[in-house]
């Protein structure tokens, strides 16, 4: 079963986040963030994993720690529960339009964490959401998942459709990455011998 949970407590935070890799994009994510939890919502459903997230944070000061350690959290359960990574197609990609918005993303389950972002956001909150937390959050998840992400905006003048368009692009590329590929069976996509 590629299924992990992890938990994360600080003094700022505390985190429990519960991934199934091959779900049906089921999601209950409470952080505590609106607009935050409607993007998980999204990663969920258009990721195929089940996704499940608790988390308190120091929301009298801002959203920034909430934002920055789920990703961690996520990352790492990802990591967990994808194992040795035998069998799964490793690569993804998806190029996703919502309205105005135009996201491509290409990631890698390399186990080398690199982040290229070039989505910009033409305002700095939506509703009460801080923007520049969209890109804490796929950096933490880049670098506790291991995942080498690359995220470009092709257009955009909505900072709500942009931020959407980027988790749900993230999304669907994961899917293709974790799956498992019916032509490798139980080897690693790696001529290394390991990821």
């Amino acid at each position: 079963m590629r299924q992990a949970t992890v938990a994360r407590k600080t003094a700022e935070t505390e985190i429990t986040v519960t991934v199934n890799l091959d779900g049906t994009g089921a999601h209950d994510c409470q952080t505590g963030v609106g607009f935050f939890d409607h993007m998980l919502d999204q990663l969920a459903r258009h990721s195929l994993i089940d996704l499940t997230i608790r988390a308190k944070g120091d929301l009298h000061i801002d959203d920034h720690h909430t934002v920055e350690d789920v990703g961690i959290a996520l990352g790492q359960a990802l990591t967990k529960a994808l194992g040795d990574k035998r069998g799964i197609r490793r690569y993804g990609h998806f190029r996703l339009a919502m309205d105005d918005a135009q996201i491509a993303t290409a990631l890698d389950l390399s186990a080398r964490p690199y982040l290229i972002w070039t989505v910009d956001m033409p305002t700095p909150k939506i509703g009460t959401f801080d923007t520049e937390l969209v890109r804490e959050f796929f950096q933490a998840l880049s670098t506790h998942g291991g995942i080498t992400l690359h995220v470009d905006k092709l257009h955009g003048l909505n900072s709500h459709h942009i931020a959407e368009a980027t988790f749900k692009s993230v999304a669907r590329a994961l899917r293709q990455a974790v799956e498992p590929d019916p032509r490798l069976g139980d080897a690693l996509p790696s001529t290394k011998g390991a990821l």
